[in-house]
């Protein structure tokens, strides 16, 4: 029996409608620059993260030496345990303050599309002069924030200056811009029916009860998606230390990524840098999947759990 012979990707293109035809056009230069300046500098950071390589002289392979020397490193251990603090405090504080200020306006008060706005235009402003803004904020003679404090008579700590206040106070930052997470939580309570809350006002249910049995069930998908977004971003600061701190003082916000960044573009260590990228790109995976594996038992799905 003859073979039937599968036409080549040139022959489909030919014989491909006059839409696909545009489609694969316009997505042409997508492709070019997604293998050129995405899959192959991951590709290369990968082979990189084997060897010793410092820019200028050739890679050299050294299998597992970069991994092993993690193990050994001070300042690796000081950078991930600065990444942790600041992911266990500002992750789950950060995403209660965006649904609480989602949930007062979703209520019905004058002017909430102005507060809507206003909470939600900090989140525009780039990281860099976010940075810069907060740097006089925390500024200890001139500052904003110890200002306020004097007029309540406390005298003010040193913010960025003191070890013990210095990842506090990036902290407090990071929940300026709790507005985009708000946003995403508000169009998710607008979603949920009126006529269960109604229902269930009628049956005698308070606020927190029909809160607890009804949006919360409801909106869980959109808070799973936040928590998951929110803790990879927080494993990923780094404009904050390199502008405002510098990762001091005492290392006590040589954050994560920002000990990489030293690593490849300061010590020019870029094979151990690679290695760091892609230790925290498996352990970003691995969070994922054990978050997106247990979510059945506390997130609700229209469709049944599956």
């Amino acid at each position: 029996m003859e073979e039937t012979k599968r036409p080549s990707i040139l022959e489909g293109y030919m014989n491909a409608s006059k839409e696909t035809k545009y489609f694969y056009l316009f997505v042409f230069p997508w492709i070019v620059g997604f293998l050129a300046f995405s899959l192959y500098p991951i590709l290369t950071s990968l082979y990189y993260s084997f060897t010793d390589y410092n820019v200028v002289n050739p890679a050299k392979f050294v299998g597992l030496k970069n991994y092993k020397d993690m193990i050994s490193d001070e300042l690796f251990w000081k950078s991930v345990k600065a990444t942790l603090y600041y992911a266990l405090v500002s992750v789950p504080v950060g995403l209660f303050l965006s649904l609480v200020f989602a949930l007062l306006l979703n209520m019905k008060v004058p002017g909430k599309r102005f507060f809507r706005v206003a909470m939600y235009l900090p989140s525009m402003i780039s990281g860099a002069a976010m940075s810069l803004l907060w740097v006089w904020i925390f500024n200890p003679q001139i500052g904003l924030a110890n200002y306020a404090l004097s007029l309540v008579g406390i005298k003010g700590p040193l913010w960025l200056l003191d070890e013990h206040w210095a990842m506090p106070s990036l902290i407090i930052m990071s929940f300026w811009s709790v507005g985009g997470g708000m946003v995403i939580f508000l169009a998710a309570l607008q979603g949920v029916p009126a006529s269960l809350r109604e229902a269930a006002t009628l049956d005698g249910a308070n606020f927190w009860r029909r809160f607890w049995s009804i949006t919360m069930p409801i909106i869980s998908p959109v808070f799973l998606f936040q928590l998951i977004m929110s803790i990879i971003g927080s494993f990923q600061v780094f404009t904050q230390s390199f502008i405002m701190t510098h990762g001091g003082p005492h290392y006590a916000t040589l954050f994560y990524v920002y000990y990489l960044y030293q690593n490849a573009f300061v010590n020019f260590n870029l094979g151990y840098a690679s290695a760091m990228a892609w230790l925290l790109l498996i352990v970003i995976m691995l969070l994922t999947y054990v978050i997106m594996r247990t979510s059945n038992r506390f997130i609700y799905y229209e469709g049944g759990r599956k």
